[in-house]
């Protein structure tokens, strides 16, 4: 039987046009409102679309809401069980992106490209040295899915890896294979020359990255955020960056987003970008197939096995 599906925020791919074959798709560029979606079977968004229970209440007929990303921040899991709309993710689709937008931040910040690149084309031929990242330790907050991703390619540059995450088995044989070891937070963030956070962001974690904790940091940190803005203190990162506690930061996420120019823009040993370590065309490509298959079984009462519910979240505490 046709649905109408409303796919939101600019998403599209192949297996979109698929499903238009047999499906009503309605494509919105920006974030749809409740008035857009009275009729609406199924709902396709980023992280923009907050679906809240108002707006999961204005949709009578919306049995699936899909999520194009990692995490489910802007989406009300909760009131979605209550009111029986299935919420389908894609975790761990988008992994390997994130991880190696990660470490390209952690190497430009080491070899400082960002600002040679800047100095190169104004002219400049000053050969400021750099650092290797070989032989020191890699240290992920989460061991996820983006997070194990990002320690396969620190192992590879020769860096050994420490991972917070006090929701997994330390015994875990993936994290064997992959040389992680499980450590107290406070012990991660003093060990790590890398630190790079991979969380959701939940009460639990909100500003977790504190004056506190980067007090903790050793001299020559660089820290890396692919994960999600509210984790980081930002005022607290500035002071650190300023005073040297911390050498440099790679940014992909913001406290708010986008930003408003502030101090982290004026400050040469922070490289920033536009919460795009997730998106290639790998990844979406990867994503909009997922989804596409989760939206199709819950509208043919199949089942998926994406689905996601509060429950899960909760049990997931804060690896992503």
């Amino acid at each position: 039987m046709t649905a109408e599906v409303v796919v939101a925020e600019g998403i599209w791919g192949e297996p979109f046009e698929r499903m238009a074959d047999v499906h009503q798709v309605r494509r919105i560029d920006g974030t749809p409102g409740p008035a857009e979606l009275v009729t609406a079977e199924a709902l396709v968004v980023r992280n923009r679309t907050p679906v809240t229970r108002e707006l999961l209440e204005a949709a009578p007929r919306l049995r699936v809401v899909a999520r194009a990303g990692a995490g489910l921040d802007n989406i009300d899991v909760a009131s979605a069980d209550a009111v029986g709309v299935v919420v389908v993710g894609a975790a761990g689709a988008n992994a390997v992106s994130v991880a190696e937008h990660s470490v390209g931040l952690a190497l430009a910040l080491a070899r400082r490209t960002v600002e040679l690149d800047a100095a190169a084309r104004d002219g400049g031929w000053t050969r400021h040295p750099g650092r290797e990242l070989a032989g020191g330790v890699w240290g992920t907050l989460s061991a996820g899915a983006t997070a194990r991703a990002t320690a396969r390619l620190a192992r590879g540059l020769g860096m050994s890896v420490v991972a917070y995450d006090p929701y997994r088995d330390p015994d875990d044989p993936e994290l064997t294979e992959l040389g992680i070891t499980l450590r107290p937070l406070a012990e991660v963030v003093a060990s790590a020359d890398v630190l790079s956070i991979h969380l959701p962001a939940t009460p639990e974690t909100e500003r977790m990255v504190d004056s506190r904790l980067l007090s903790l940091a050793k001299p020559g940190l660089l820290l890396i955020n692919a994960g999600r803005g509210e984790i980081v203190d930002e005022s607290a990162l500035v002071e650190a960056l300023r005073e040297g506690r911390v050498a440099g930061a790679g940014l992909d996420v913001r406290q708010q987003e986008p930003p408003s120019p502030g101090l982290l823009e004026t400050l040469p040993n922070v490289v920033l970008t536009p919460h795009i370590a997730g998106i290639t065309v790998q990844s979406q490509d990867r994503i909009a197939r997922i989804l596409r298959a989760g939206v199709e079984s819950v509208l043919a009462d199949t089942g998926t096995p994406f689905a996601v519910t509060a429950a899960d979240r909760s049990s997931r505490g804060v690896s992503a």
